[in-house]
């Protein structure tokens, strides 16, 4: 059979869903043509391939390419400032409802242009794919007006034409409330659902509609409604939930098929049954927890027992979690959450691939997939979340090219 390439010598971590752990093959092969993966699993089970370029992996492992699934990775501006209050004893709701917080970063994005803003974001995202990134999901919700918030997904969607990189766009709307509709949020609900959205939808700058459930954020009635203008416009639904208090909002994203619930530490055991019945994901979000200085861990045990698929994301943005390094993103899912180091690479790869609904093209390695893939200077996969400030990518794969 004749193949563009070939990828040999290789110890895989496949991640297949029908292979127990994290699928590893100790002698594998990996062949591609195009941007598709035609054969990944045990070189004496492979076909008799003819490739036009094979490469000796040197005995390392290869992974699929990382997955990030959820970041806040377009805006302007830092809230460094905003970290020396929290140091000083202000707790992350004080600086919101003083006007800092998301209205801060609000204020710099509106200001910024769309070329300046995937100025400012390019280097944060080649942070992450120095680490093994191909596919990245980022949100809006620094804009918070029409126009800034279709800025905000213009120049996410072209951080995938500067670089080779799959983008998930998120439409977060319902992030904050802008000085404009001050006392006023029902007010900028409808604003949302009958201007934002309808427009964003119509130029299909969305994959998925997000917001942010909480006592400084949106109420579950105002979620609601937010959810089914989303599935008006044939959007699925991602929610911030349970991070600060237990609205509830997992169970009510749960109900909407949501891809996935983020946070969680508030969660409950409805719902965990909530998100268990619709196969909604549980997005574990440690570089958050880490720096606003958290201490309710989120129920893993209860996700566990109920089989909730565990995801894990950097959940990089300015304010609660300037994080650009998805390997220390597991390390910290390790140290702080107890994941298992087969949980954290799972999180990182196919659990994060199903919270995108892109699993049926990403987060794998096997035939008909796209062909991204990470390789390793490693001696064990564990080395990937055991390791802080060290980076082990020997290379990068997307689409079948480095």
């Amino acid at each position: 059979m004749r193949v563009e390439q070939l990828w040999s010598n290789a110890r895989l971590a496949t991640l297949r869903g029908d292979l127990p752990g994290l699928g590893t093959v100790a002698d594998g092969l990996i062949a591609a043509s195009g941007d598709r993966i035609v054969y990944a699993g045990p070189r004496a089970e492979a076909p008799a391939f003819e490739a036009r370029t094979t490469h000796d992996c040197a005995g390392r492992w290869i992974t699929p390419g990382l997955i990030d699934c959820h970041t806040h990775l377009v805006y302007a501006g830092n809230r460094a400032r905003e970290f020396e209050r929290r140091l000083k004893g202000a707790s992350y709701e004080e600086i919101a409802r003083a006007g800092g917080g998301i209205v801060s970063t609000m204020q710099a994005t509106r200001a910024a242009s769309r070329a300046e803003l995937v100025a400012q974001a390019r280097p944060r995202l080649d942070a992450m794919l120095a680490e093994g990134v191909t596919t990245i999901e980022i949100k809006s919700g620094y804009g918070l007006s029409l126009a800034d918030e279709i800025k905000m997904l213009e120049a996410a969607r072209a951080l995938g034409d500067v670089r080779r990189v799959g983008i998930a766009t998120s439409f977060l709307g319902a992030h904050a409330l802008p000085p404009e509709f001050a006392g006023d949020p029902d007010g900028y609900v409808d604003a949302i659902c009958e201007q934002m959205l309808p427009a964003v939808a119509a130029a299909g700058l969305a994959d998925a509609v997000d917001a942010f459930c909480e006592g400084i954020g949106f109420s579950p009635a105002q979620v609601r409604r937010v959810f089914e203008a989303a599935a008006a416009h044939g959007l699925r639904v991602k929610l911030h939930a349970e991070q600060l208090s237990n609205l509830h909002g997992a169970a009510l994203a749960a109900e909407f098929g949501a891809l996935s619930a983020d946070h969680l530490e508030h969660l409950d055991q409805s719902g965990v049954d909530a998100m268990a019945k619709a196969g909604t994901v549980a997005v574990l979000l440690p570089g958050a927890f880490y720096f606003t200085r958290e201490t309710r861990l989120p129920p893993i045990e209860a996700l566990r027992r109920a089989n909730v698929p565990i995801a894990v994301a950097t959940d990089c943005n300015p304010g609660t979690s300037p994080l650009t390094s998805p390997l220390l993103a597991m390390n910290m899912a390790a140290t702080l959450f107890r994941l298992t180091v087969d949980e954290c690479i799972l999180g990182m790869t196919r659990k994060a691939a199903r919270a995108l609904g892109r699993l049926d093209t990403i987060g794998t390695l096997e035939s008909g997939k796209r062909c991204d893939l990470a390789i390793w200077d490693i001696e064990e996969p564990a080395e990937l979340v055991y390791r802080m400030g060290f980076n082990p990518l020997h290379a990068r794969i997307f689409g079948g090219q480095a």
